[in-house]
């Protein structure tokens, strides 16, 4: 953390809270210093128990800490504490979420659009499923096998039938289980994900987006995970496949995307964003609220979201970075970073493909990497039994640590290695998310060390 910047921010901050007439704080808020001193290194001490998500060393589940300029904008913005539900409760982060929504828009051409923050991908799915609830009340939402598992839970909880689609051997749709099920005419909505959790794969948006000139449906893209890799499209990196590519490019056509800044957004959690090709949806959000309705005639943030009071904390951090690491192609910027992520992802698939001891699961799309040990013994539970142990090892090693993150694939994602053997309904494999530009230099330590681990059979 840059001390001396968090504390020129500081300053700055009291400067302008001393534009008020000064008042004492009530006795009820104090406290003896050395209280808040005991609490504060409890604290610290606690948080020790956690893992390393900062270090290139963890390379796991989808974690990592924010950037600095990321925290610092947040905590400045939380001594005020704006809640953007209206324009009443933060004047200026209302404008700064209002400015980040149109830079998001601008990035997948959107036009025009409706869209705000919300306090999390998953919201953010949530209404965008509830607008398509609303758009066809007597029609299903179609979402593939390997969707993010609350696709089927939100349209539980918004009362809408979900329709589950097969998945290939790559984790994508698969189209002609989706065209069987499209010919029924009972879909109204396809989720169609860019960048799954569990491969980071990208569904083929432009294929499906064929099939709507036979077919009555939308399309809504849940790029909570993938979403910012269309940087990389944009910029016309060979580091994106041609087929994810041609899916990025594909987004501008669709209904509603979804996209998540706690994840490649470089934000604290929690923050996601959902944003509407068609304004008009916006009737579906109306509501009367007169008792926080009263500074400006203008549109409240709170009259387009599901949510209620939300952090306008949020969106000064969002603001703040992207003033820093700007949406523009892979030379600067986020962009940039992503670049690097990616790149890791590509360099540990080609030392796990030239390895004796591991099997790559599949050609990572964006910047996870899925691989199981290759053993004599082809049986999957004995290949799982390995992936357990190192996995175990690896992160319990006193002296050089490596976490690692293990994922439970069916069948059906393994169909092109036709040797194994299935005496259990699952093979558990090694999935690493390279989220940390750091990762690319650290790639051949990860990848030595777990095969240093594999030795101790």
């Amino acid at each position: 953390m840059n001390t001396e910047l968090l504390l020129e921010g500081l300053q700055q901050l009291s400067d302008f809270q001393a534009r008020w007439h000064a008042y004492e704080v009530d006795e009820t808020l104090r406290m003896p210093a050395e209280k808040a001193r005991e609490v504060i290194t409890q604290l610290v001490e606690r948080l020790h128990d956690n893992y390393p998500f900062w270090h290139p060393s963890y390379a796991g589940q989808m974690l990592k800490p924010p950037h600095e300029i990321a925290s610092i904008a947040y905590f400045l913005a939380q001594q005020i504490n704006p809640n953007n539900h209206a324009l009443d409760g933060g004047p200026a982060t209302a404008k700064m979420e209002t400015e980040v929504m149109a830079e998001l828009a601008r990035l997948f051409r959107f036009t025009e659009y409706l869209g705000h923050l919300t306090s999390s991908g998953t919201i953010a799915n949530l209404e965008a499923l509830w607008v398509a609830r609303n758009l066809h009340r007597d029609k299903a939402i179609a979402y593939s096998s390997e969707a993010h598992y609350t696709h089927s839970r939100m349209c539980e909880v918004i009362g809408a039938k979900g329709v589950e689609i097969a998945s290939d051997h790559q984790g994508r749709m698969d189209l002609e289980d989706l065209q069987a099920k499209l010919e029924t005419g009972a879909i109204g909505t396809v989720v169609m994900t860019a960048g799954t959790t569990a491969l980071g794969a990208i569904d083929p948006i432009f294929a499906a987006l064929e099939l709507k000139k036979k077919y009555d449906f939308r399309i809504h893209v849940d790029g909570a995970y993938g979403g910012f890799f269309k940087l990389l499209q944009i910029a016309d990196s060979p580091l994106l496949g041609e087929q994810e590519a041609l899916a990025y490019s594909s987004i501008a056509a669709c209904d509603s995307l979804v996209i998540d800044p706690h994840k490649h957004g470089l934000q604290p959690y929690g923050c996601g964003a959902v944003l509407f090709r068609d304004p008009t949806v916006g009737r579906f959000y109306k509501h009367d609220s007169p008792y926080t309705y009263f500074t400006s005639s203008e549109l409240h943030l709170g009259e387009i979201s599901l949510e209620c009071s939300r952090a306008g904390a949020a969106a000064a951090a969002l603001w703040a970075t992207l003033q820093c690491f700007p949406l523009q192609g892979i030379e600067k910027g986020l962009g940039a970073i992503l670049s690097k992520t990616r790149q890791a992802a590509l360099e540990w698939a080609k030392l796990i493909t030239a390895s004796e001891e591991l099997r790559l699961l599949a050609q990572p799309s964006l910047d996870i990497v899925t691989f199981f040990p290759k053993l004599e013994d082809n049986r999957v539970s004995a290949i799982s039994e390995v992936t357990h142990r190192v996995f175990s090892e690896l992160m319990n090693d006193t002296q050089h640590p490596i976490y690692l993150a293990k994922m439970n694939a069916k069948p059906h994602l393994l169909a092109e290695h036709a040797d194994l053997i299935w005496d259990a309904p699952m093979l558990t494999v090694f999935r690493s998310v390279l989220m940390k530009p750091e990762h690319l230099q650290y790639v051949p330590q990860l990848h030595q060390r777990v095969l240093e681990a594999l030795k101790h059979d």
